[in-house]
Order: C-alpha cells, then sequence, then structure tokens
C-alpha cells in the first residue's frame, strides 16, 4: 500500500472508478463568465465515464461545452473518522440535449488509513 507524506493511502486507478460508481453526488468545478464556479451534482459512473445531466440553457450547461472541469466525490464516517476522496480532471462534452461525459483521463484518490489516524493527521 503507498501512502503520501500526509499519511493517507493514495488508491490506484481501479479503486478509484469501484469508488466513484458507489456514490451519486459529487461537486463539479468550472468556468462561468470567467470565474471559477463548484455546484453539486448527481452523477453516474458510465464505464469510465462520468454522466451528468445538466438543463439546457443551465450555468452548468454552459459551463460544459467541451472544456476541462473538475470532479470530486468523497464520503467521511465521523464515527469512525475514516474516508475516501476521489478527483477528476477531464473533458466534458455533451452526449445529447441534457447529458454531459466526463473524461477520468485524470484520476486520483485518497484513503485514511489507521496510521494517519493515529498520527493526527
Amino acid at each position: 500500500m503507498e501512502v503520501d507524506r500526509n499519511g493517507l493511502e493514495v488508491l490506484g486507478r481501479d479503486e478509484c472508478l469501484r469508488l466513484l460508481s458507489s456514490a451519486n453526488l459529487g461537486r463539479i468545478g468550472f468556468t462561468a463568465s470567467a470565474l471559477p464556479s463548484v455546484l453539486p451534482v448527481a452523477f453516474h459512473l458510465d464505464g469510465e465515464r462520468i454522466m451528468v445531466r445538466t438543463g439546457r440553457g443551465s450555468q452548468l450547461d454552459t459551463g460544459l461545452q467541451n472544456t476541462v472541469v473538475a470532479f470530486e466525490v468523497d464520503e467521511f464516517d465521523p464515527i469512525d473518522h475514516s474516508g475516501w476522496s476521489v478527483s477528476v480532471t477531464g473533458l466534458a462534452t455533451e452526449v445529447d440535449e441534457a447529458v454531459v461525459a466526463i473524461s477520468t483521463e485524470l484520476l486520483s484518490g485518497r484513503r485514511t488509513t489507521t496510521a494517519s489516524l493515529v498520527l493526527g493527521r
């Protein structure tokens, strides 16, 4: 198991995709009117593409027109202080009138470990 300098387990691509497939709510970062914007979105993992519904003409729809975006999903259990986070940087492309697909070429993930909890990190 690879651990980063903060004591967090570094997740491989397959584990990141598995965790993405287990979630249905994430956050997407994109540019809107030349300013950064982050919005919560419902999503579905279709193979290795993140699928997001948009409303025609909405801020999200306008911001996801063939552009590079950031996408993040995480889960944290406050009882046992465990959790994970997966981040994606990918190209958003329109699949049909109300659905956008985000590629997952750049994918990274981290998970809390027993060591990181003991060290208070």
